[in-house]
């Protein structure tokens, strides 16, 4: 008698480094004699990667995890990621949780589905963050035409708000010859573009807690840049401490490294920066921008910022947004302070009443969208290189130029996965395309 084959779906939230780790799990339960299904088809395996940089994102586990069981009530329901750290046992009392794997845990996820028998009342497994220390490699691979590559992980940082360090542990990453090896491996997949990843990948070279730097992320870059196959690397964000100008320059001249940084900022006020223990203050990312912009004219720059931090008064907001609003960037990821556990954040002073959080982060998003319809406005008129990816609305297939503009053009299902020079004609009507005509379209 043949035995059926067990099912299994995931659910990711989070960060392009959760991505990576859920990808990578997943092939694993595929070698292992797992298929891996589609969500809403009623999985006999569920496994949920969560994310606990925001308050939002904790309580969405709860909602996957209901939505899991309302496609099979007899699903077998397994929790990973950092809230798993985090939180064990307050995610294994959500009814119809199994099982909760921890950070040292979860790579070894296939030796806890052997029984997938419903529990009465779910279990945890999760060590101590301070036992977390061995560096697991992991990228994804899915229908996109680009690959989120991990390339170190954990963080030696102690920002005042952020619980990334109790969840992932210290900083530790790969070497830069199992990264080549990754991308070489990537490359053959028939992948166009790979994204570094990581918590801190300006930290990388560090293979141990215990052990000083033997490698830089400068040492990785440079190596990436020799790999045949691969056509684009993008990095995916930088702490401004750490992008250094040796970097700036080297990316400014690559054929490969495309102009496009991602770097954290959090505040525009020096007082905040200081309260969040952030490891620079605002003049240092000035002239990361300067620099970056002094070189690649072109070059997109995004940046990540908190509102409503303690102890961030009415005038601390108006210098980040005019601080921001006087930068050279194109576009921002805003962030609604909440309230951590075991963060020092939570015993600072100066609460911000979460309708005003809420009403700053709605002025920064409204400047996000303004300066992203500049850069682009910026770019109308001039010839890119766009890779075409698989999203389609049916009448038109999205892509991205190698400086991060949103290109569109008329829909082709042969374009996908390829890079074609676009002449960019004009914003469309939403302003977060820019509608484009493929030069020497005869040729693709």
């Amino acid at each position: 008698m043949q035995v059926q084959q067990k099912s299994i779906s995931f659910y990711t939230l989070g960060c392009k480094l959760n991505y990576s780790e859920t990808s990578t799990l997943g092939r694993m339960a595929e070698e292992n004699g797992f298929k891996q299904i589609p969500f809403q088809n009623g999985a006999d395996v569920y496994v949920i990667n969560t994310c606990s940089v925001t308050e939002h994102a904790d309580k969405k586990c709860r909602r996957v995890v209901r939505q899991a069981l309302n496609h099979n009530i007899n699903a077998y329901i397994v929790v990973v990621g950092c809230y798993a750290q985090l939180k064990p046992k307050e995610i294994s009392e959500i009814p119809g949780v199994d099982i909760v794997l921890g950070a040292a845990e979860k790579f070894n996820l296939i030796n806890y589905l052997s029984q997938l028998n419903k529990k009465e009342k779910g279990e945890f497994i999760s060590s101590p963050v301070q036992e977390v220390n061995i560096y697991k490699s992991a990228y994804s691979i899915g229908e996109r035409t680009r690959t989120f590559l991990k390339v170190q992980d954990g963080c030696d940082y102690t920002c005042s708000f952020c619980t990334i360090p109790l969840a992932r542990g210290k900083s530790r990453s790969d070497t830069v010859e199992h990264v080549v090896q990754m991308a070489n491996e990537i490359a053959e997949k028939g992948i166009t573009e790979i994204v570094l990843t990581g918590v801190n990948i300006g930290d990388f070279g560090k293979q141990h807690p215990e052990t000083k730097h033997t490698e830089t992320f400068f040492d990785l870059v440079k190596e990436l840049d020799t790999i045949k196959g691969i056509e684009r690397f993008r990095i995916s964000s930088i702490e401004p401490n750490l992008l250094t100008n040796e970097i700036i320059e080297f990316v400014s001249t690559s054929n490969k490294f495309v102009p496009h940084f991602h770097i954290p900022l959090q505040s525009g006020n020096n007082k905040i920066l200081k309260l969040m223990r952030r490891r620079y203050l605002r003049e240092v990312y000035i002239d990361r921008v300067e620099t970056i912009k002094k070189l690649m004219p072109h070059c997109c720059i995004g940046v990540d910022v908190i509102t409503g931090f303690p102890g961030e008064t009415q005038d601390d907001f108006l210098e980040t947004y005019n601080f921001l609003n006087a930068l050279d960037i194109s576009y921002l990821h805003v962030f609604t302070y909440s309230e951590r556990a075991n963060t020092h954040a939570i015993i600072l002073d100066g609460i911000v009443p979460q309708k005003i959080r809420e009403e700053r982060t709605a002025q920064l998003i409204n400047l996000s969208a303004k300066k992203r319809r500049y850069f682009y406005e910026q770019n109308i008129g001039t010839t890119k290189n766009v890779l075409w990816e698989a999203e389609h609305d049916g009448e038109n297939i999205f892509g991205f130029t190698e400086n991060y503009i949103r290109a569109k053009t008329q829909y082709d299902p042969l374009l996908v996965n390829t890079i074609t020079p676009v002449f960019l004609k004009e914003l469309d009507a939403t302003g977060e395309s820019v509608l484009t005509e493929i030069e020497d379209y005869a040729n693709y």
